[in-house]
């Protein structure tokens, strides 16, 4: 009797064992403080500064690596933006030209109007063709998205704190650009070829053909900036942006066939630094729980 009395309990006491370690295991993930910690949002309450609102963007910008016109831009960014990390926005920008110091030091040493002439076959424009034939940027733009990859808050001497993000846009690009060659000087009807209206050979002067470099370009855009939050709805906006379409600045004879035809086109980089300030709306941002 007392035998089965204790393999009773034995039995008893193993299956108590093996009921409780569950429980005892489950106890213990409970109690463990960097299970808890993983399972935690990264910051609490945290202020959402973009999610789910309007980024209304008065916007400054110009050129930083124009050959022949500087562009100073001035115009408007929409952008909305759908969560912390994406967005969806469209720029446009008004722009102002004026002559970059390489012009001024390559018409300073261009010949007088018609002396370009006096050589036969000299493709060294003079200085009434060399200006006429460059063109401006008076419209640009783009359509985007934008990815919103960093956040975080600066401190000065410990007690001055700004929220801040770092984003990266793409998208498409879209510019009017503009040329003013008159056809008292730009009276070639067929550059480099026949002219079929007078079976006349090519004249082999790219100074008097159109420039081909005006009209829209539609082309790639890359971007990006920072946002420096002076409260909860109005933010500095700090960016460089890239319109990349297909441009002959010149408007002249590029690959050196005597002729400007639309071959002298490259696929070049518009690069422009630029300054916005930034009003978001609602102007009254969330926190997360």
């Amino acid at each position: 009797m007392k035998r089965w009395i204790t393999s009773f309990l034995s039995i008893a006491v193993i299956a108590g064992a093996v009921v409780g370690i569950p429980g005892i295991a489950a106890a213990q993930e409970e109690d463990n403080p960097a299970k808890q910690l993983a399972e935690q949002p990264a910051v609490r309450h945290r202020l959402l500064l973009v999610k789910s609102r309007f980024e209304l963007s008065p916007a400054f910008e110009a050129t930083v690596n124009a050959d022949y016109k500087h562009t100073v831009g001035l115009g408007l960014k929409i952008e909305y933006h759908l969560s912390d990390m994406l967005s969806f926005g469209v720029v446009g920008l008004y722009g102002v030209s004026f002559d970059t110091g390489l012009v001024s030091r390559i018409v300073d040493n261009l010949p007088e109007r018609g002396s370009s002439q006096d050589i036969p076959g000299d493709p060294t424009p003079n200085k009434q063709e060399y200006e006429s034939h460059l063109n401006t940027m008076p419209l640009h733009g783009a359509v985007y998205a934008s990815i919103t990859p960093w956040y975080g808050k600066l401190a000065a001497f410990g007690k001055a704190f700004v929220n801040f993000d770092f984003y990266f846009q793409g998208g498409l690009a879209i510019a009017q650009l503009d040329s003013s060659c008159s056809d008292a000087i730009c009276n070639d009807p067929a550059p480099g070829v026949i002219d079929p209206e007078r079976d006349l050979e090519p004249d082999g002067d790219p100074n008097n053909d159109p420039p081909l470099n005006d009209g829209i370009r539609p082309g790639l855009y890359l971007g990006g900036g920072i946002h420096v939050f002076i409260n909860n709805w109005i933010a500095l906006d700090l960016t460089v942006r890239d319109y990349i379409f297909s441009d002959n600045p010149s408007g002249l004879d590029f690959d050196a066939d005597r002729a400007v035809t639309d071959d002298d086109r490259r696929f070049l980089n518009h690069l422009f630094m630029g300054i916005g300030v930034s009003f978001f709306f609602p102007s009254k941002a969330r926190r997360t729980p």
